[in-house]
């Protein structure tokens, strides 16, 4: 029985720090950059939502007859009061709504993703694995992710609703009999792609952000080469094609300006042992992919569709491939920046990619890994030991 997880290999419980937003102000003379001469003001409307000139002109220092610009910072901020005004280039995704695909607990990518989106702004939307789709909503419920659900200004995060989701399966069509007779699916409707795109839209209309956190490989622990045609073809059902279909269904409901986000990993284009079962090509297949549907759906409808390739990170679904704690010691130790990758940092990269700050990227592969995807050779090899290799600050 082909089934889906709703989870990306690299998964990790997080509190993403991308907060809500800034409106559109008025700015005074241009001080985007160089120098430039104080005249008439000037009135911006921006995409990147540039805020009041008052702000910038505390990194200004005056010249004769002339402006110098010393620095600009774009960062992500929360906005307490809509009268507020806040410093910077803040993610404005207020009005916006997001379609989720593969959240079911809060310590995946999905969910720091939701959470930075929703800190931004937008309106969140979900879909679940049907066989999980009980056990998340019941969480929901009870309290249980309320503590992860808190964003930074103290609010929690909000679902609008849960759907019901097996994105392996296009139509009713497609699902076999033994699926629609088993008990994991019992009381469930309108599960597959074609049919929660139609609910979607029967609910809300439309939707500005599509996002693929799907994942599995039924034998991602065999070697490439003792992979069964079966399992190799299952690997890419769930985790490639799942894209290319969601993006057909949803596609006709998203908004101008609308962005499409996946979930890649490094072994798409680099050899990572153990990461088997053919994911490394359902990697490389999404990878591909998304630079034929930016294409696309650019020009149908103007929408942006980018991947992120995360580092690796521990979670439930993570363990499936039995070696995530020593993918997660080893990027520490080679990567450019020492440090710890946090879930947040994934779905910040995410809240940036939806908003109108991205509105020039499309068809591009994002690394979020430390910098480990730019290493050549593993330094904490025993070769280097001689080395003076710069290490962690202590």
């Amino acid at each position: 029985m082909a089934t889906t997880t709703i989870s990306n290999l690299p998964t990790a419980m997080s509190r993403p720090k991308i907060p809500s937003s800034q409106r559109i102000a008025n700015v005074g003379p241009a001080i985007l950059g160089g120098r430039f001469k104080v005249g008439s003001c000037y009135k911006l409307s921006s995409v990147c939502h540039v805020a009041s000139a008052q702000p910038f002109q505390q990194g200004l220092t005056m010249t004769s007859g002339a402006i110098k610009h010393d620095k600009i910072i774009t960062k992500a901020i929360i906005r307490s009061s809509p009268n507020q005004e806040i410093p910077g280039l803040p993610i404005d995704l207020k009005g916006k709504r997001a379609f989720i695909a593969g959240v079911a607990d809060d310590n995946g990518y999905g969910w720091a993703i939701a959470k930075s989106l929703a800190a931004a702004g937008a309106e969140i939307l979900v879909g679940t694995w049907v066989p999980a789709l009980n056990i998340f909503e019941s969480s929901l419920r009870r309290g249980k992710f309320d503590e992860s659900r808190k964003l930074k200004d103290g609010s929690l995060m909000e679902i609008a609703k849960v759907y019901p989701l097996d994105a392996v399966y296009d139509n009713p069509e497609d699902v076999p009999e033994d699926v629609k007779a088993n008990k994991r699916y019992a009381g469930a409707s309108n599960w597959t792609v074609q049919e929660v795109a139609e609910s979607v839209k029967k609910d809300f209309g439309n939707i500005d952000i599509l996002v693929h956190s799907l994942a599995n490989g039924p034998e991602v622990s065999k070697p490439l080469s003792e992979t069964s045609r079966k399992g190799y073809l299952a690997a890419l059902s769930a985790s490639s094609y799942s894209y290319i279909s969601l993006l057909k269904h949803f596609l006709p409901i998203m908004n101008q300006d609308g962005s499409a986000i996946s979930l890649t990993y490094i072994a798409s284009e680099r050899i990572i042992p153990g990461y088997g079962g053919g994911m490394s090509s359902a990697k490389a297949a999404l990878e591909s992919d998304t630079r034929v549907l930016a294409f696309e759906a650019g020009r149908k409808k103007r929408v942006r569709v980018n991947t992120i390739s995360a580092g690796p990170l521990g979670s439930r679904a993570a363990k499936a491939i039995g070696f995530i704690d020593m993918m997660i010691d080893y990027s520490f130790n080679n990567a450019p920046l020492q440090k710890e990758l946090h879930a947040e940092e994934v779905g910040n990269t995410a809240a940036f990619l939806a908003s109108p700050l991205s509105s020039a990227i499309t068809g591009s592969v994002i690394y979020v890994d430390n910098g480990l995807n730019a290493m050549g050779v593993g330094v904490d090899s025993p070769i280097f030991k001689n080395l003076d290799i710069p290490r962690e600050h202590q």
